[in-house]
Formats: structure tokens, C-alpha cells, sequence
């Protein structure tokens, strides 16, 4: 298993190419939701924490707020970069690694882009970059997979074919992660080649334990992109607004 999977799929054309179509309507209208309810000042300073191509971060944007977009992957930043403004601003950037301090009044890590690392070091190294960015009273919000329906509804087999490129897709889980196997075959190359995602079983208890030490504690939790309530077996996400509290 590679230590660091995430820098070279995230990196790579076919990651961009399996995920091209993903729901840019409902992300929208979550994004919608999540002001709606947050109801953020107009100067708010908002840091989107693996922000991929940056979605997410122009849609705040575009909403008049001053929007900084962070992501390790050096091809979805180049891409996020041609949507700058002078309100959006991209950085390619660890979240391991501490970015600026006591700055933004909203964090916002959304579409499970947390939980990737091997040890519990590195998910607390993660989370202090997430608080230390934070001003005091500052929001966090974390936009995760739900385990216990992530569970009971896998699909454990699936193929697909995208511009003459096929995907055979494997997933399966143990007690502390979920794993999914992209098997890639492209007349380009000499032979198939794979990656392997890994994201951790993190529960609610388990957010919990990881935030308390940073000064972060749990206001609200909803289960989906409407901001349903959270179900521990229903619910398809998990979604937590937490407050910087010191």
C-alpha cells in the first residue's frame, strides 16, 4: 500500500477523468444551504481546505466573500488558479503542515478530504493546521463520509468505461478503513496500472476525540446536503460545524 496514495492519484489524469462528472448541481445547492445557515458576515475571511479545482471556493467567492483555496495536488491548483479573483485566492499547500494563523473566520473541508493518512499523528497534525487557522469563535466545517451507510451500501464491484479508458473499481473495508482499488487499462500504457484510495472510519465519537485537544467543539451535526438530521445508519454524510472555542 502506498504510504502517500493521494499525491500521485490526486495528481494524475484519471483521477480527474473517473470523478469529471461529479454533481456540480448539488454541490451548489449545498454550498446554498451551508450560508444560508451559517449566515457569515460579508467580510468573512474563508480558508476551503482541499479544495481540489476549487469549486467550492469560487462559488463562496462568487458570493462575495474573500475565499482562500489550499490543496496538495499541484494539477488541481494549476486548474483552480485560471478561476483567481481578486477575492479568490489558490495556494498549493499540505494541510499536515500549518498554513496561516489565527486568519480566517470560517474553515471549510468539504467532500472527504481529510482522514487520507497512515498514522494518528498525521490526522492530528491535519486537524491543528484546521484550528490554528481558525480566529477564536471561528467555524470549522467538516463534510465526511458517513461509515455506517458508507457500510451498508457499498457497491463492492464496478465497471466503467470513459473515452475508450477502463475502470474496474473494487471497494471493501476492515475495522479502521475504507479501501477502494482503481484498476486503470488505457491503450497508452504498456500495461494496467492501479491506485488505491484509502479514507478512515472516522465516527462522530472519533471526530470528537480529535478535535477536543485543538480548542474545537461540535455545535451541529446533519446527516446530508440539505442539513437533514444526522442518522448513524441512514444519514449519507456527516457533516460537523464546530467552534473554535479558545
Amino acid at each position: 500500500m502506498q504510504d502517500s496514495w493521494f499525491k500521485d492519484w490526486f495528481n494524475s489524469k484519471y483521477y480527474h477523468q473517473l470523478y469529471q462528472n461529479r454533481d456540480e448541481n448539488e454541490a451548489s445547492k449545498f454550498i446554498d444551504k451551508l450560508i444560508d445557515s451559517l449566515a457569515p458576515p460579508k467580510d468573512a475571511l474563508m480558508l476551503d481546505l482541499a479544495c481540489g479545482k476549487g469549486r467550492h471556493s469560487l462559488q463562496l467567492a462568487n458570493k462575495g466573500f474573500d475565499v482562500t483555496g489550499i490543496d496538495l495536488s499541484e494539477m488541481s491548483i494549476q486548474e483552480a488558479l485560471a478561476h483567481e479573483l481578486p477575492n479568490l485566492h489558490f495556494y498549493k499547500h499540505d494541510m499536515r503542515q500549518t498554513f496561516w494563523i489565527n486568519y480566517f473566520d470560517y474553515v471549510f473541508n468539504f467532500f472527504t478530504s481529510f482522514g487520507y493518512f497512515n498514522t494518528a499523528r498525521e490526522n492530528s497534525n491535519a486537524m491543528q493546521t484546521m484550528s490554528q487557522s481558525l480566529k477564536k469563535k471561528g467555524t470549522l466545517v467538516i463534510d465526511y463520509l458517513n461509515s455506517g451507510y458508507a457500510e451498508d451500501n457499498m457497491i463492492h464491484q464496478e465497471e466503467k468505461i470513459i473515452d475508450q479508458v477502463e475502470y474496474k473499481i473494487t471497494k471493501w473495508y476492515d475495522d479502521n478503513k475504507f479501501y477502494k482499488k482503481i484498476l486503470i487499462q488505457d491503450e497508452e500504457l504498456t500495461s494496467p496500472i492501479h491506485f488505491t484510495e484509502v479514507v478512515s472510519r472516522f465516527s462522530l465519537q472519533d471526530f470528537k476525540e480529535i478535535m477536543n485537544p485543538f480548542g474545537l467543539k461540535i455545535k451541529e451535526v446533519y446527516g446530508d446536503y440539505k442539513l437533514s438530521n444526522y442518522d448513524e445508519r441512514k444519514s449519507p454524510r456527516l457533516i460537523i460545524i464546530a467552534e473554535k472555542i479558545n
